[in-house]
């Protein structure tokens, strides 16, 4: 359903470290940089057909989080999860919600872990079990 996500930046090497470090963690490599045509530089990571984007906001101004908003990344196990939280934390990011660990709902069991990239804006590790 999805073709891309991308979140704004006010600094794109720390969000670049951050970044490489918990995409890393899910199988993506390094990203694509590219330089628009008003000088602004974004990031394109691809894995698994998908793709996420980092951007200095094109219109100059100062990049903001959205109120609400949740981007979640698959993971392959409950310790994945647990890992791109960790990770995430040591790279710059902080943790949000409660631990990371099970949580039961009406979707039936999963995994999740939360955390906030170095702008604030607000990722989901979540894993359910086959």
């Amino acid at each position: 359903m999805l073709n891309h996500v991308m979140v704004g930046s006010n600094d794109i090497e720390r969000s670049k470290r951050f970044y490489d470090a918990v995409l890393g963690l899910l199988g993506a490599g390094e990203p694509i940089c590219n330089t628009g045509p008003t000088g602004h530089t974004r990031l394109f990571y691809r894995h698994d057909g998908s793709l996420f984007g980092v951007t200095e906001p094109l219109n100059g101004e100062e990049a903001t989080v959205a109120n609400g908003g949740t981007i979640g990344f698959k993971c392959n196990s409950a310790e994945q999860v647990q890992a791109f939280h960790d990770i995430g934390v040591a790279h710059g990011g902080t943790t949000c919600e409660d631990p990371p660990g099970l949580r039961e709902s009406s979707l039936g069991p999963m995994h999740l872990g939360y955390v906030r990239d170095p702008d604030g804006n607000k990722l989901c590790a979540i894993y359910r079990a086959p």
